[in-house]
């Protein structure tokens, strides 16, 4: 079975995400495994007028709400599916495009340039580092930022690297990688679960040189 189809399957058994969180909104952005936990949009600085791209962007819905904040979104996914599905629900928003391909290769075929880069359990935890961040790199506008997140190392969740080898880093290993590929000011917060959980998120932030 190829790296799609395992990942169209994952895809097809997900359940679809809700169209309106606790607060009332339509859109928003969870850099978490939980609902409505953890922080927002703000990590990425502003965003009117910025480059998106979402590695792993899923049915779209965190790349759809950073569009509402004047952001031009770009989302890659492996899985067919997953375009399918955020084309349907989020295609109407100008601005914003999404596609099915494989990160790197997006990423080496591309010739447009990004101001956030960001990857929410997603392309970067999937992807051999030394490979993907260089490619990420090339492709960042300067100063512009990458931001990840995923589970701490041994944070097992089911569900999670069923299709893929996930690539758990402790936070030392991560900013010697990230630094070591022209990205600078690396931040790392551990975030804590919501009660009654154990297992937390680990959100990563870099700036390109």
């Amino acid at each position: 079975m190829s790296l799609a189809e395992s990942w169209d399957r994952y895809a097809v058994g997900s359940e679809p995400r809700r169209s309106v969180n606790a607060r009332g909104r339509t859109t928003w952005l969870n850099w978490t495994q939980y609902a409505d936990h953890g922080p927002d949009e703000g990590v990425l600085g502003p965003l009117a007028g910025r480059r998106v791209l979402e590695l792993g962007s899923g049915s779209g819905g965190n790349l759809a709400h950073l569009v509402t904040l004047g952001a031009t979104g770009r989302g890659v996914d492996v899985a067919p599916a997953r375009e399918a599905v955020a084309t349907e629900r989020w295609g109407r928003l100008p601005g914003l495009a999404f596609r099915t391909a494989e990160a790197t290769a997006y990423l080496t075929e591309t010739d447009e340039t990004f101001d956030v880069i960001l990857s929410i359990f997603g392309a970067v935890w999937f992807v051999e580092p030394d490979t993907l961040l260089p490619l990420i790199r090339s492709r960042m506008a300067p100063g512009g930022i990458l931001a990840f997140s995923h589970l701490p190392p041994g944070g097992q969740r089911p569900g999670f690297g069923t299709a893929g080898l996930r690539h758990d880093h402790t936070p030392d290993e991560w900013t010697r990688m990230l630094t070591g590929h022209g990205f600078r000011d690396v931040r790392v917060s551990l975030i804590d679960p919501p009660a009654g959980r154990a297992v937390g998120t680990m959100l990563l932030r870099a700036s390109a040189a």
